[in-house]
């Protein structure tokens, strides 16, 4: 695990005043939301998905073959509100993703289109990047088409994500942020509903970030832990703010284990819009397919 650089800037632990200075970390408490706490009405939760639907060569007169990947990517939004949740927008985009020079978008009629995306090199690192990133802008872009006056939830890191009503939910710990065995203590002692206090992460993108718990069985410190992200325009005060009404409306979403094995980070209202984009991205088999008989025909040309 790594230390994240930048500055740490908390708000004042138990207390309703907040200022812009390092907490101790000795001072470091868990902090229960106020009972008067009030959770967005309306809240969207944004994600997507990739699949690598072929690893492949791209020849060319008088150069060495240079590799590509063809990548089916989707994004869409879920919105809950008032017990109810929907599907809002679901956009699913294919891709060639490759620096060969003579290559082209690739046309299987009525199975698909593979539109090219060109990269300056094509290392298996630069390939996956760009399958992620291409899956992240889309799903900025779909989040700047919504209407949504409440909560937008993205999962995963906000990245260049900063709306105003922007978050981002990150469900898996790879990273140590916190670099003081006393605040790291913290999280182990947090209830479910309970989070850290904010500390703020810095660089390009800084954020205000902070550890919460979800409801569920305990077995090791770190169970149902999950970190969430604001953008780090605001000020401290309506940081904490934003971050009590998040911690107070989360848990409510939080799976269980005989439903999922991901439980209880992977939010019900996530898990569903998942199962929901990876059926939309179509049959791999049937894709395999066309793209092995689009190949054979190029070579014969």
């Amino acid at each position: 695990m790594r230390s994240t650089p930048g500055p740490r800037i908390t708000e004042r632990a138990g207390s309703s005043s907040f200022g812009r200075r390092r907490v101790p970390a000795d001072e470091w408490q868990p902090i229960q939301p106020d009972r008067t706490t009030t959770a967005p009405d309306t809240i969207t939760f944004v994600d997507g998905v990739r699949r690598i639907d072929a690893r492949i060569w791209i020849g060319g007169a008088g150069s060495a073959d240079q590799p590509g990947v063809c990548a089916s990517v989707a994004a869409g939004a879920v919105r809950c509100s008032r017990g109810s949740a929907s599907i809002e927008v679901v956009v699913v985009e294919r891709a060639l993703f490759t620096s060969a020079q003579n290559a082209e978008a690739l046309d299987l009629g009525t199975t698909g289109r593979y539109q090219l995306r060109p990269l300056p090199v094509a290392t298996d690192e630069a390939l996956y990047l760009a399958v992620h990133n291409h899956m992240s802008k889309i799903e900025e872009e779909l989040s700047d088409e919504l209407d949504e006056p409440g909560l937008v939830v993205f999962d995963g890191p906000l990245g260049v994500r900063n709306g105003v009503n922007a978050a981002g939910y990150i469900k898996s710990q790879h990273v140590q942020y916190l670099e003081d065995e006393a605040q790291q203590a913290v999280i182990a002692r947090l209830e479910p509903g309970h989070r850290t206090p904010l500390f703020h992460i810095g660089g390009e993108l800084p954020n205000w970030s902070w550890y919460m718990r979800l409801p569920g069985p305990v077995s090791h410190s770190m169970s149902g832990v999950v970190r969430v992200e604001l953008p780090g325009l605001a000020d401290v005060a309506s940081a904490a703010i934003r971050a009590d009404e998040i911690t107070a409306a989360l848990p409510r979403f939080a799976s269980e284990a005989h439903k999922d094995a991901r439980s209880p980070q992977n939010l019900y209202p996530i898990a569903g819009l998942e199962r929901e984009l990876r059926r939309r991205l179509g049959d791999a088999t049937l894709l395999d397919r066309a793209l092995r008989r689009h190949a054979a025909a190029s070579a014969v040309r």
